[in-house]
């Protein structure tokens, strides 16, 4: 029986690596840092975000925000009050909205981004823990959340999204009193697919981890000043 393969999905992640290259080279070219923040729907990245950004970063980097959601500016208008320029990104326009931000939609958004007035550009993605993953906007680094909610599984159900990342914040820690669940072993998990990825223990409701989470964003934004970028 003969057979043909077709490649779609490596002619995207072509294209979309191809943009994504040009997007870096636009935010290079205005000295902004890029970090990526990815999650599963509801692990915290923007009560997280609320947190690390309602006050400077150290070192005095200025901040802004591209959010990406499939619908509305709820999490949008929650990070602008701070005072923080925030850029709003939705996918509806994709088939029911897309799962993801990919290089084309976040490239888009430049003409709308205040690449002159901000160092660090902290991209929200969409909600997801497969999509995001497979598609480089353009960023300098990724992060993510994974909330206690979510079980120790996740690591090992969806390892692209952990071993893509330089950080990992585990959020929700002050539910774990009130949770059937092993942080020992989410971590041990979390090591078999990304061997001494960075990770900061934190809760948005009490603030645990906020302040390391700040610190790493500062000192991410300072790498590009240290390299005389």
């Amino acid at each position: 029986m003969h057979r043909t393969r077709v490649k779609i999905v490596e002619d995207a992640l072509d294209a979309n690596d191809t943009i994504a290259r040009a997007n870096r080279e636009d935010f290079d070219r205005h000295g902004v840092t890029v970090v990526n923040l990815m999650s599963a729907p509801g692990a915290g990245k923007t009560a997280l975000l609320e947190g690390a950004l309602g006050e400077p970063l150290p070192g005095g980097a200025r901040v802004g925000v591209l959010e990406g959601d499939v619908q509305g500016s709820m999490d949008a208008d929650r990070l602008a009050s701070l005072h923080v320029p925030v850029t709003q990104l939705n996918t509806a326009a994709g088939f029911g909205g897309e799962c993801h931000l990919d290089a084309n939609m976040v490239r888009s958004a430049l003409p709308q981004l205040p690449l002159n007035d901000v160092e660090l550009l902290v991209i929200e993605n969409v909600g997801n823990l497969v999509c995001p993953a497979e598609f480089r906007v353009g960023e300098d680094a990724r992060a993510m959340v994974c909330s206690v909610t979510e079980g120790e599984d996740k690591p090992l159900k969806y390892p692209l999204m952990f071993r893509a990342c330089e950080l990992v914040l585990i959020n929700k820690v002050d539910l774990l009193a009130h949770l059937d669940f092993d942080l020992d072993k989410l971590l041990h998990h979390l090591d078999a697919v990304n061997p001494g990825v960075q990770r900061i223990l934190t809760s948005a409701s009490t603030g645990q981890g906020v302040d390391e989470l700040r610190d790493w964003l500062a000192e991410l934004a300072g790498r590009r000043v240290m390299a005389g970028v």
